[in-house]
């Protein structure tokens, strides 16, 4: 068993910048897709425009493809911001109340 007495704060924060950013890229996909349907149902009048406040192909269409830059941007600072506080939250409470053991698996598959 190994003890991790403390993380590296910047570090850690990079960690969590890129991974929120990849988060962000999925979300931020699936929501551009989805708004483009809906207003292309909405164009084609298959769905009532008073449901979804959606006049049909318009400018949030294009607003909401900036959900693709908007949201990865967004979800990397906040990621980052959240990986500091995490890393300074663990390092206090390692100093306080001790390391966490890790087992780390050195078997092959």
């Amino acid at each position: 068993m190994a003890k991790c007495h403390r993380v590296k704060v910047f570090a850690f924060a990079k960690f969590q910048a890129v991974f929120a950013a990849l988060l962000g890229v999925v979300i931020g996909a699936l929501y551009a897709f989805a708004g483009l349907v809906i207003d292309l149902l909405v164009s084609a009048e298959l769905l009532s425009s008073t449901l979804f406040a959606s006049h049909g192909l318009s400018l949030g269409t294009f607003l909401a493809f900036g959900a693709l830059v908007g949201m990865p941007i967004i979800f990397a600072l906040l990621g980052y911001i959240f990986g500091l506080l995490e890393a300074l939250l663990y390092n206090w409470y390692a100093r306080w109340f001790g390391a966490i053991d890790l087992d780390f698996w050195r078997g092959s598959l």
